[in-house]
């Protein structure tokens, strides 16, 4: 980090980030998510994930489950469709794809995972389960597209990159390894960091209300779909995170930070948008 200017990531510069949408436009224009999550008793973390996404402007969503726990998302979230972890899955029309929420440490979920990653050339966010499978296996490193974004809180961080003592230590770490790796590292943690190839930013916004389940799993809902929808990793991922926290600010209107849930949060993307775009 000391080698590296890191900037501020702010309402001003998401702005000048954000597209607006064209309202001749169709569902077609704005990309295809597909979410691989969820798993007997995580389902939340699934649906979290999916109404995240779909709350953030994606065109259309898939989302991949084990095929016991289907009813439980066409209850919870009947705009998304499903697909089914027993089966082959099919990449030819997704836009980009996250992993991870939920989905446990099995045999099965390492397979897909592996699979993901051998026939899926678009853009790939990992996070949770995914970042632990990663962990368990390094070998996985090298076969990660470029700019694959990975979003560890700092337990996940250490595990996958070894002890840190710091939270400076942590990030200086983050800033090297995305440099190395060449990927985009999201950093959670009080001012989260996004950081690419010397490229580094911290997040103004967002509060203590956060530190709670669930909030990552949204945060990777919101940041497959700017990625479906064409954005570039460090720019998808940058948006994500700040209107991520925005809508954490925007819901202490209504909420406290001890009881905010991440529904308020994700109730309040859309202010967050209109905030930022205004």
């Amino acid at each position: 980090m000391d080698n590296y200017k890191t900037q501020l990531l702010t309402t001003s510069n998401i702005k000048t980030l954000l597209k607006p949408r064209d309202f001749s436009a169709n569902k077609g224009d704005y990309g295809h998510s597909l979410l691989i999550a969820g798993g007997m008793g995580k389902m939340g973390a699934a649906v979290i994930a999916a109404r995240a996404c779909l709350r953030s402007g994606t065109g259309l969503l898939t989302v991949c489950v084990p095929k016991s726990e289907r009813s439980i998302l066409q209850t919870a979230i009947p705009e998304a469709m499903i697909s089914f972890r027993e089966d082959n899955t099919d990449f030819s029309n997704i836009s980009a794809v996250g992993i991870g929420p939920g989905i446990g440490l099995g045999k099965g979920t390492g397979k897909t995972l592996k699979n993901l990653l051998k026939h899926f050339n678009g853009a790939v966010l990992l996070d949770a389960d995914a970042l632990n499978l990663l962990a368990a296996n390094h070998k996985l490193f090298k076969k990660l597209p470029k700019v694959t974004v990975i979003t560890p809180h700092p337990k996940e961080f250490d595990s996958l990159f070894g002890s840190h003592a710091s939270e400076e230590e942590r990030r200086n770490a983050a800033i090297d390894l995305a440099i190395k790796l060449e990927l985009v590292i999201v950093l959670k943690g009080h001012q989260t960091l996004v950081t690419t190839a010397g490229c580094s930013f911290l997040s103004t916004a967002g509060n203590a209300g956060l530190a709670k389940g669930g909030s990552g799993d949204a945060l990777t809902g919101i940041i497959t779909a700017l990625l479906a929808q064409g954005y570039e990793s460090f720019v998808a991922a940058k948006i994500g995170v700040y209107l991520h926290g925005l809508a954490a600010d925007i819901a202490l209107v209504e909420q406290s930070m001890e009881s905010m849930l991440i529904d308020d949060v994700i109730a309040c993307l859309g202010e967050a948008f209109k905030q930022t775009m205004a």
